[in-house]
């Protein structure tokens, strides 16, 4: 086995903003929560489940936002995502019947109703419409960290003209986290990633460890870190940072090279809910008749061409197994360089939205099983660690100022 030479970290954020009307059974934008639910939260935990039951060592940080945490909480939306589940669930058995002379499709169609049947069990029957208390087991067993972020998602270096608003902001969050997880969080994830000094001495006040900083929020700090963001700054008021990590970051999220715009994956744009006959589509999307996305797409994204070919799972599938092979030799190759310059181990911090995996990258939630499993089992040189995990493991740190930044366009 290869030594550990350093370390990988995987922050997703968790956000929502709050949406709650209770008066009308057709509020479209609740209708994001309810895809989230079932693209991204479900199956992360369905993964994280398996993973356990697997025997693989994983470390993984979620930030949950308090207005996505409201939302899940709620018991009104808890009734409104079954009842979306259910018109799901109907309009894919219509399906079965619909494509029943095309093979493809009608494999396709059977396969959302499987899996909208499936989300409706897991979420009545395993979970009992309580997705706080799913996550929180795995932050209890020790596999998951979760941090918190500002009250409603503010944006700091704009609040900021009132420092009280952001020391509410940080208030309420570790008010929120500690109501749904029974303890301060650590860490916190500045909405945007908008960093102002003016923020530390509130955070130190609510006994906030670490922030999540865009990269140049690390690499612009004052003093220029010698490590830049491959290891954590310390501020003069005792906040620790750590900083994105952008080769990874392209990885991922670039719309030009990045993993999720490769050509076998699920077209997220092409959904039935735009292309389905009128009348026949008609119950299943908005009630004032607008066409909206019903969550059932048959297309791959194929290529730049308006002729898409129909979605295959198993090439999705290899996809994702062969992208998770080359991230995790990436990785082992940008440690091996760092390892050499570095008193202590490096660590590669790789944030994004969590909503990326599975909402708008279908196939994110299996790419990090995969690759989670890739770095228990092969001859990696590196683990998997939360940040916390970091600090407590080296508490020496350059004491630096950061920048001020958010990881909006140009990191202003």
């Amino acid at each position: 086995m290869q030594e550990k030479k350093g370390y990988v970290s995987f922050v997703l954020h968790a956000h929502l903003p709050f949406i709650h009307h209770p008066e009308s059974d057709d509020y479209l934008e609740e209708s994001w929560l309810y895809e989230a639910i079932s693209e991204t939260y479900l199956p992360l935990l369905t993964n994280f489940q398996k993973l356990v039951e697997e025997g693989v060592n994983f470390r993984i940080t979620m930030s949950m936002t308090p207005p996505l945490l409201s939302m899940l909480d709620n018991k009104l939306l808890q009734r409104k995502y079954i009842k979306y589940l259910k018109q799901l669930i109907e309009l894919s058995k219509k399906e079965i019947k619909r494509t029943a002379q095309d093979e493809r499709l009608n494999r396709l169609s059977h396969y959302y109703f499987e899996r909208y049947s499936n989300d409706l069990h897991l979420y009545k029957e395993i979970y009992h419409c309580n997705l706080i208390e799913a996550f929180k087991h795995f932050q209890d067993i020790g596999v998951l960290e979760i941090i918190t972020c500002g009250a409603t998602h503010g944006y700091f270096p704009i609040l900021y003209v009132n420092e009280k608003t952001v020391k509410a902001q940080i208030a309420v969050g570790v008010q929120t986290y500690e109501k749904y997880f029974g303890k301060k969080p650590r860490g916190i994830w500045l909405p945007e990633c908008g960093y102002v000094p003016e923020a530390d001495k509130y955070l130190k006040e609510f006994g906030i460890e670490y922030i999540i900083t865009e990269s140049h929020g690390i690499l612009y700090a004052n003093p220029t870190p010698i490590y830049g963001t491959f290891a954590p700054i310390v501020s003069p008021e005792g906040v620790v940072a750590f900083g994105r990590d952008m080769e990874s970051s392209r990885q991922v999220w670039s719309s030009i090279n990045g993993y999720p715009g490769d050509y076998n994956y699920r077209e997220f744009y092409r959904d039935i809910g735009y292309e389905a006959d009128y009348d026949y589509i008609k119950p299943y999307i908005a009630h004032n008749g607008v066409r909206v996305h019903t969550g059932i797409k048959y297309y791959r994204i194929t290529g730049d061409t308006d002729f898409k070919d129909y979605y295959n799972q198993q090439w999705a599938m290899n996809s994702a197994e062969k992208q998770a092979g080359h991230f995790l030799d990436s990785r082992t190759s940008q440690i091996n360089q760092l390892s050499q310059y570095m008193e202590t181990p490096p660590i590669i911090l790789c944030p994004y939205d969590a909503e990326l995996y599975g909402h708008w990258w279908y196939e994110g939630p299996y790419w990090l099983y995969i690759l989670f499993k890739k770095i228990h089992y092969d001859d990696c040189n590196f683990e998997l660690i939360t940040p916390s995990e970091y600090i407590d493991k080296y508490p020496n740190m350059q004491v630096s100022s950061p920048c001020r930044s958010s990881w909006g366009a140009n990191r202003l």
